[in-house]
């Protein structure tokens, strides 16, 4: 990809879009710049990646031709006062975040700025994100598809409706956290079984990894791989069992809910 590509803010999401781009050979590192606030995060930085870094917002926004906010929902507003002059009307701006919507963008800069909203997770850092992306309607066809190669180089990555991205950290970006929940529980109940806590990690983790690439895989609906793996009177349908009789899914549905109610929020500028 000819592109000078730019972070503004370089996090754990940052850096693992960073990296993910750098290991499918997409881009060249000396392609890849950032501004990070740390005189600590700009050396760590630096050594990790081999990138350009500084502290310098208005200098990165004018050189970059994508230019990704990875940044917090907070700072948003600050940080485009300060570059909303610099980016020029060819760049492609990317946000990362939960609740910055389409229309806060325009308002923010005051014009019309090519915005893509978007919502990766951080299994990016391991090639296997998932990321939604959202544009307006001054993004073109051939500059969506640049930014898709972009995500796609660390996962997958799909297009929705701006409707559904309040949605999306449910789905996605927050999931994986409940799905680490999850790990870590089915491990602890191994260990107190006798399992070395290293093996319950990664047979647990394994059993999880798999589960999932069955149901993308074999195209089945969930429900049916479950029932197969139930044999009339044998452990996985007591253990079913137990699991809806103390809210296992309602607990899932909550959790989601509370999610994007949360997106909802902050989409509408609350604190």
């Amino acid at each position: 990809m000819n592109k000078r590509i730019g972070f503004i803010g370089c996090g754990q999401m940052g850096r693992a879009m960073i990296q993910g781009m750098i290991d499918a050979g997409l881009v060249k590192a000396e392609d890849i710049a950032a501004t990070a606030l740390s005189d600590e995060t700009i050396d760590f930085v630096t050594d990790e990646y081999g990138i350009q870094i500084s502290n310098d917002n208005k200098r990165l926004a004018r050189e970059s031709d994508l230019l990704f906010l990875a940044i917090k929902p907070y700072v948003y507003q600050g940080v485009i006062q300060e570059i909303k002059d610099e980016v020029r009307d060819d760049t492609v701006v990317v946000t990362i975040a939960a609740g910055i919507t389409l229309d806060a963008m325009k308002e923010a800069f005051g014009r019309n700025v090519k915005v893509i909203r978007s919502m990766p997770n951080t299994p990016s850092l391991v090639g296997a994100g998932m990321s939604v992306l959202c544009p307006n309607d001054f993004v073109a066809n051939q500059e969506l598809a640049e930014v898709m190669e972009v995500f796609e180089s660390f996962g997958e990555a799909e297009v929705v409706e701006e409707k559904l991205m309040d949605a999306v950290p449910s789905v996605s970006g927050s999931s994986p956290a409940f799905i680490y929940m999850l790990i870590e529980a089915m491990a602890d109940t191994a260990v107190q079984q006798g399992f070395p806590r290293e093996k319950a990690y990664k047979i647990v983790s394994q059993a999880v990894e798999g589960a999932a690439k069955m149901v993308k895989e074999t195209g089945k609906h969930p429900g049916e791989l479950k029932d197969a793996v139930c044999t009339p009177g044998g452990t996985t349908i007591s253990g079913v069992t137990k699991l809806e009789e103390v809210g296992f899914r309602n607990a899932i549905i909550q959790g989601m809910t509370a999610c994007t109610d949360r997106s909802k929020e902050l989409s509408q500028g609350k604190k």
